[in-house]
């Protein structure tokens, strides 16, 4: 594989911009290499002389004789200069020598495209570094708090006077601390985070951190600065938050309380890790693509320029700095001794979990699913057509039950297919969606996973149909006949058992990822609200028609409605709760919305939740409509639902796809695509509309003779979960998009504790 695609496939997501521009520094070369090529054809002469001068160079770690230094100097043809600017950061501008040489001007803007990359590169580095050391500050406090906490909990009639302090035997922290003892903030954030506690022997650099003066002072004081954060991520939490303005909550020294802080820091630990783990690989793909692209340059102009310009770049920030190595170990140590029982092995596969490696099993079982699926389908279609199920009179109500007890399955496979679909456009335009949705790594499901899954379940559901229509038609003892209506009812309890398998098969972390997402819909407003919690609600409103099936199957068996030939829309208790069943996911969203806007003090979750509370008061009139067929009613259900339909496809794409920017360089657009092709988002707009405005037809009533009313209802449902995938898709590219603009990487995670003296900052601040 070339390098640039190489490079491409390393870089983070979210920090594209913030790395070299190979492919534009390439470019530049290109444009030296066709002047080279213009100019006139060498002799064998010159071209041994060439040959002579000309070394290519062939890595940092070449150590050059005396000789090769003295005709570096000599055949030099650029120089680097160093200055500061006003934030005492170093500036790199590099002179071209003069030369006779034709292509100087492109040899020119190309140091000068480097010498661009270069301060670039180094001004995110060190601004993302001091970022990650005023984290390790934080994270000794934490630390701090979490040490004491546990002697507390652990002993709680221990006395202060009765700790005995220690001086610590880790040699590292100890060397570390000598060696930065001039500046002891620097010490602090850079060499000792999560430096080595214990309950029976506090180190000096805990002492130092805790009082600065270096006074020795008990380690359990720093439980009187100390309160518990109200993270408000749990309806308990909500609830105080609303009754109490205080946010933050006293210490109470108990077991609940230990375990909660652990459990956070743990998780912070492991999202700092990653945050470290990434600016290391930053730092070395571009160090590696800055020696890659010096030595295209000295092939391509026959110049001696890597070698001098490479010092530079060693000896700058991003190439000297050992901030960040110097913290992994720290955290690494940290972590396992406080967070794995010293198991260091243990603590790196939670620091460090393996990525999930694609399985040839998973391809070969997805087409054999894909292969019985089809033919399952084709065998239900010959066996409808021969027994002639949808002629005969007898089998009307057959039809009519069976339609939306099966047809609710069908709906969550199309779903899924969606979502696979979208997985693998995602990866394709290389879209963080794993980060997006907040999966932990390594847990996130692939296309081929999820379609292997959807796939599975349609050969359970065909296959299952397949039975009962055979059993339903060729039944001739009456006996069985009742119980052959229990079929639907057995497999909605496979599917039901499926999702809440508690042992670990059939992606059982998937499956509790999404059973949390659902209970925090359910939940709302107790819960905060996360993209994967009002992601999945928005999931839900295009899902209408399968809560009403599962309506449908409580009332079909439930209330033994399969003895009967009446039909469930004959009673207007299912009538009712036909109506709350389609609103519900609107209710959902509205109250994320308002969640949101509590928290977040931004109005446009105003207006984003009038939006879904105008939905649903046209859903409402709608199903009405729909039910009692009113002329009334269908003037009230037009004009509802237009101006519905006119705002959600205007918040479609112009604030959830980011679309139809006015001052944008791509017309109708929005400045960055992750889609190369700039028809694609044209279609998808138009597509949109269309299918906003198909649902009108539960309104206007268009005659289609060839279809019943039950099957235009999953014709228009099954659109709509098709436009919901479509949805999908460029939902995420924009919130991709946002994170790239901002280099936002990773997720906010909030900390236990916080400390007295920093409540009072804050507010002499404000």
């Amino acid at each position: 594989m070339k390098f640039g695609k190489e490079f491409k496939q390393q870089k983070v997501p979210e920090w594209t911009d913030a790395y070299v521009d190979y492919n534009g520094l390439k470019r530049i070369l290109h444009k030296v290499r066709q002047v080279r090529q213009r100019q006139r054809p060498p002799t064998p002469m010159r071209i041994s002389q060439q040959l002579l001068l000309y070394k290519p160079f062939s890595g940092l770690d070449v150590k050059s004789s005396p000789e090769e230094t003295k005709n570096d100097v000599e055949d030099q043809v650029i120089a680097v200069e160093t200055t500061e600017n006003g934030d005492s950061r170093e500036v790199y501008n590099t002179n071209f020598l003069p030369s006779t040489n034709e292509g100087e001007e492109s040899e020119v803007t190309f140091f000068e495209k480097l010498d661009e990359e270069l301060n670039k590169v180094n001004t995110f580095y060190r601004d993302k570094v001091e970022e990650v050391i005023e984290e390790a500050a934080s994270l000794n406090k934490q630390m701090n708090a979490l040490i004491a906490l546990r002697i507390k909990v652990k002993q709680p009639d221990i006395k202060k006077c009765h700790i005995q302090r220690k001086v610590s035997t880790d040699s590292s922290s100890t060397e570390s601390s000598k060696s930065h003892s001039p500046n002891r903030e620097d010490t602090l954030e850079s060499r000792h985070v999560g430096s080595k506690f214990d309950v029976e022997g506090i180190d000096d650099a805990y002492r130092n951190r805790v009082k600065p003066d270096n006074n020795e002072s008990d380690p359990l004081d720093v439980l009187d600065r100390v309160r518990i954060n109200n993270t408000l991520e749990s309806p308990m939490s909500t609830i105080r938050s609303v009754l109490n303005d205080s946010k933050d909550k006293d210490l109470r020294f108990k077991k609940e309380e230990l375990k909660e802080a652990e459990g956070q820091l743990k998780v912070v630990f492991v999202e700092f890790y990653r945050k470290l783990h990434l600016l290391k690989h930053y730092s070395y793909v571009n160090l590696l693509a800055f020696s890659k692209i010096l030595k295209k340059y000295e092939k391509i102009a026959l110049r001696r320029a890597a070698r001098s310009y490479m010092k530079t770049v060693d000896d700058s920030y991003i190439g000297s700095s050992d901030e960040v190595t110097l913290l992994l170990n720290r955290v690494e140590s940290t972590f396992c001794k406080y967070f794995a029982n010293s198991n260091h092995r243990e603590g790196m596969k939670v620091l460090r979990p393996k990525r999930k490696r694609e399985k040839h099993r998973v391809t070969f079982f997805s087409g054999f699913f894909s292969g019985c699926s089809i033919a399952l389908l084709i065998a239900i279609i010959l066996l409808i057509q021969a027994r002639k199920v949808t002629t005969r009179k007898e089998h009307y109500m057959y039809i009519d039950n069976v339609f939306p007890l099966y047809s609710l399955y069908a709906y969550i496979i199309l779903h899924m297919l969606m979502y696979a679909a979208n997985i693998y456009f995602w990866k394709h335009c290389r879209i963080n969606y794993s980060f997006i949705f907040g999966f932990n790594q390594g847990t996130e499901l692939s296309y081929q996973d999820v379609f292997l899954f959807s796939m599975g379940l349609a050969v359970l559901t065909l296959g299952t149909f397949l039975v009962h229509v055979h059993m339903k038609v060729d039944s001739v003892n009456a006996v069985y006949s009742k119980y052959t209506e229990l079929v639907p009812l057995g497999l909605l309890i496979v599917f039901v058992a499926i999702f809440l398998c508690p042992f670990n098969i059939l992606y059982k972390s998937s499956r509790l990822f999404l059973m949390r997402s659902l209970f925090h819909c359910i939940c709302a407003p107790l819960y905060k609200v996360q993209f994967a919690d009002f992601f999945l609600a928005d999931q839900l409103t295009s899902q209408v028609q399968a809560m009403r099936c599962l309506e449908f199957y409580i009332c079909y068996y439930g209330m033994r409605w399969y003895t009967k030939e009446e039909k469930c829309h004959h009673l207007d208790l299912y009538n009712f709760f036909y109506i709350i069943m389609a609103v519900v996911p609107y209710w959902i969203r509205f109250l994320q919305c308002v969640r949101r806007l509590f928290e977040e003090k931004d109005w446009v979750h105003l207006v984003n939740g009038s939006r879904y509370f105008l939905t649903i008061v046209a859903v409402v009139v709608r199903t009405v409509f729909e039910l009692k067929m009113k002329k009334s009613w269908k003037v009230l259900a037009l004009v509802s639902s237009v101006a519905a339909i006119l705002f959600n496809t205007y918040w479609d794409i112009a604030i959830d796809w980011g679309l139809l920017q006015r001052k944008s360089n791509n017309m109708f657009l929005r400045n960055k695509l992750a889609v190369s092709h700039k028809y694609v988002y044209f279609v998808v707009m138009v597509l949109d509309v269309v299918l906003r405005l198909a649902w009108l037809q539960l309104v206007l009533k268009f005659n289609i003779r060839a279809l019943k009313g039950t099957v235009i209802s999953a014709l228009f449902s099954s659109l709509e979960i098709f436009r919901r995938g479509v949805w999908m898709f460029f939902r995420l590219e924009n919130e991709h998009l946002n994170n790239v603009g901002k280099y936002r990487a990773f997720k906010s995670v909030p900390l236990p504790f916080s400390y007295y003296e920093e409540d009072e900052n804050e507010k002499k601040d404000e």
